[in-house]
């Protein structure tokens, strides 16, 4: 992977924005359940929540682009 011919493809964006889009949804619902306030989702959570379901969605339009350069 980091050899001197890697390039990264539009399907190796794709997975990163997804794996990434995953783990910012996991935080910002572990965070309402752990170390959130009494009052719900706030604001800012539906914010990351819905940052997160966009970077999934894009990743996800990435994916079947395959091997093109990013």
């Amino acid at each position: 992977m980091l050899s001197a011919d890697f390039h990264l493809t539009k399907r190796h964006l794709g997975f990163l924005a997804v794996l990434i889009g995953v783990g910012l949804l996991i935080v910002s619902i572990l965070y309402d359940l752990f170390g959130g306030s009494e009052g719900g989702f706030g604001p800012s959570q539906k914010a990351a929540l819905a940052l997160s379901l966009v970077t999934i969605f894009a990743g996800l339009t990435l994916i079947p682009l395959g091997d093109q350069p990013a």
